[in-house]
């Protein structure tokens, strides 16, 4: 058999090294990224709205590079912010912001809205906030400009293409069905009711998101609602434990959304939607706050009252100094770096923490389409 060429062996050399630096490219593009729901992931969209809802006054973002109101409703950066940082991206831009310009735009967008839930209900109280439906049309509206900037198909590209974390369903317990005894929701179903009720609509506004064009979505889960230091403060300030109605709600929902999630993707032919298990990622951090640094996990860093844990953060409110020893921020939101840790469980844990995969695989998967 006839030896090959030196210049088939060139060729041949030339077209791997094209390939690998093709894949190498490919991983370092920023992905798009889009943000959907509530105040967990909102970045600044309530501060242009008229609500109560806000995070654009002293000290909330005290730790973040310009030391200013950012409208995140943390000390620091947020859960989005820091899988951009894993996703090779800059943190998205609020929809809302006079920033999102044509350069930003292939980027992403940040829909999310302090206050929001799974139903247009829940939230009422916080005035003008931009409930899930409004969101999923303000996508619409942002595809719109996208497909006129760079056309239909690059468009649909890009929105198919995209990360998309989504977190929704604590405020339909917390700002809903426990706002205040005998509210309308706990009088119409009992819990378990209201829990199949919520898991349902929520399969309604991903099955939308998917129509829409999204290919791949993380879901954070409830939290440990029971265990923010509002609760406590307001439920067990003497003992300092959990609020055990709210923790049973998070048990209950959790599992569902996992199951709804699982037979969703089942019919959609592929995973589309992952489950994160942020109930057992803050778990860790708050049965040993010591074995993760932190000095409790009972108190948040910016308040007033028992466990700091009443009323908003604000300029007149007590503010520890290391805001990196304590898991809560506020009276409801995580510190950054518990943020951190909770991110680093999303990239990397296990499927008790990220089902169906985590966000290395998916990222890993996604390189190869």
């Amino acid at each position: 058999m006839a030896k090959p060429s030196s210049s088939m062996a060139i060729n041949s050399a030339n077209t791997l090294v094209s390939l690998r630096n093709s894949f190498i490219i490919l991983l370092n593009q920023p992905r798009p990224f889009f943000v959907f729901g509530d105040s967990l992931v909102d970045n600044g969209n309530n501060n242009f709205l008229i609500t109560p809802a806000r995070a654009d006054i002293f000290p909330y973002s005290i730790d973040s590079p310009s030391k200013l109101p950012t409208g995140r409703f943390f000390n620091g950066l947020n859960i989005p912010d820091i899988i951009s940082e894993h996703i090779g991206s800059e943190p998205v831009l609020p929809f809302l912001s006079l920033e999102l310009h044509e350069e930003k735009l292939p980027l992403g967008a940040n829909f999310a809205s302090a206050g929001v839930g799974i139903l247009n209900d829940t939230g009422f109280q916080f005035g003008e906030i931009i409930a899930m439906p409004l969101q999923l049309e303000y996508f619409k509206v942002y595809q719109q400009k996208l497909s006129s900037l760079v056309g239909e198909e690059k468009a649909k590209d890009i929105v198919n293409r995209a990360l998309v974390l989504v977190s929704l369903g604590g405020n339909d317990f917390v700002n809903n069905y426990y706002l205040v005894p005998f509210s309308t929701r706990s009088l119409q179903y009992t819990l378990p009711e209201y829990v199949i009720y919520l898991v349902s609509e929520y399969r309604k506004i991903l099955m939308k998101m998917y129509e829409m064009g999204v290919r791949r979505a993380i879901l954070l889960g409830s939290r440990p609602l029971g265990c923010a230091p509002a609760e406590i403060a307001q439920h067990n300030e003497l003992s300092g434990e959990c609020s055990t109605d709210l923790q049973a709600a998070a048990e209950l929902f959790e599992p569902q959304v996992d199951q709804m999630v699982k037979n969703l993707n089942a019919e959609l032919g592929t995973e589309v939607f992952i489950s994160a298990s942020t109930r057992l990622m803050y778990f860790d951090m708050m049965n040993n706050p010591q074995a993760y640094g932190f000095v409790t996990s009972k108190s948040a860093c910016c308040g007033q009252g028992a466990y700091n844990g009443l009323d908003f953060c604000n300029a007149y409110s007590n503010l520890c100094e290391n805001r990196d020893e304590l898991v809560f921020w506020d009276a409801f939101h995580p510190s950054e770096r518990a943020c951190r840790l909770i991110v680093e469980k999303i990239v990397n844990g296990t499927d008790d923490y990220m089902r169906p995969m985590n966000l290395t695989t998916i990222m890993y998967l996604d390189s190869r389409v």
